[in-house]
């Protein structure tokens, strides 16, 4: 069932997953991807794992709020722009905390993805009594801005996202799921639709298409963060990167590590930017590892 947080005008869709009563868990998805890219197997092995889980979509995807179109370009020309084109990474980091406050929680552990580990990392910046422990998995170090982002980007993956066009069909849909999962795997990983089919159907019941609004993209991309370092971060921390990431190098895992004071670093063999299944495990077991050090550990 959607619920809505509200951050000002701004309405944030999210979603209870499971386990209530357990330790809370606050999911934060990628650029332009809603929160039906949480695979359910990943998510039952969290509650298995002893989490309550919620996911939620950040704004500017999926069922939350739509800002109004401006010229802002391609989404990196908005990641270079010195103004950001819609509302700041403050702003996102706010709207996580209100689908706390939506869902009764005072603080909760956290868990994002791609550009989702990047808001994490931020909320536990501006937030940091709100979050008891922190995930970054996939991410680039919140405190690299502008062009020395583009150290930690491939260029490959992104020329090939920019080629990508289908149809808005359901047959479109699932087709640009796949070729993106495609991109995003490690080199050698087969995926296929079954890989995607979930989240595709998840996005048509509820009328969702990602990666179809460059506009929106651009805007969550360019939003321009003017808060603290990453050594500010006091919540205990834990850095996973795949290995086989042809997104991002995996040296933004260890600048994210180095640079928050006592964070442990995971790189994994065979994995990408996109999470096969045999790696859900794992990823459970060490948010269950990290977790179980927060000085506030609900259990």
């Amino acid at each position: 069932m959607t619920r809505y947080a509200c951050n000002g005008e701004i309405q944030i869709a999210y979603e209870d997953l499971g386990g209530a009563g357990g330790d809370p868990l606050l999911l934060v998805m990628g650029l332009g991807t809603s929160r039906f890219w949480w695979p359910d197997g990943l998510v039952r092995e969290l509650v298995c794992r002893g989490f309550h889980v919620v996911a939620y979509d950040q704004r500017d995807a999926g069922q939350s709020t739509r800002l109004p179109d401006q010229r802002v370009g391609p989404p990196v020309r908005a990641l270079l722009r010195r103004e950001a084109p819609a509302y700041s990474a403050e702003d996102l980091t706010d709207d996580a905390v209100a689908v706390l406050d939506a869902v009764g929680w005072e603080r909760a552990h956290l868990f994002g993805h791609s550009m989702g580990g990047l808001v994490a990392q931020r909320t536990a910046i501006r937030h940091p009594r709100r979050v008891l422990s922190l995930t970054t998995s996939s991410a680039v170090p919140s405190d690299a801005k502008g062009l020395s982002v583009l150290r930690y980007l491939r260029p490959g993956p992104l020329l090939r996202f920019a080629r990508l066009h289908h149809p808005a069909t359901p047959e479109g849909d699932l087709a640009l799921a796949v070729d993106v999962a495609r991109i995003l795997a490690a080199p050698g990983r087969r995926v296929g639709e079954r890989d995607v089919r979930e989240f595709v159907e998840k996005e048509a019941a509820h009328q969702v298409r990602s990666f179809r609004d460059d506009k929106a993209q651009s805007r969550q991309i360019g939003a321009k963060w003017s808060g603290g370092p990453l050594a500010r971060i006091t919540a205990p921390t834990l850095v996973l990167h795949g290995e086989g990431d042809p997104l991002l190098r995996v040296v933004a895992a260890h600048h994210i590590a180095a640079a928050v004071p006592g964070a442990r670093l995971r790189t994994l063999p065979g994995v990408g930017h996109f999470l096969p299944h045999d790696v859900w495990s794992a990823y459970a077991d060490e948010l269950r590892a990290i977790s179980d050090q927060a000085p506030c550990h609900l259990a």
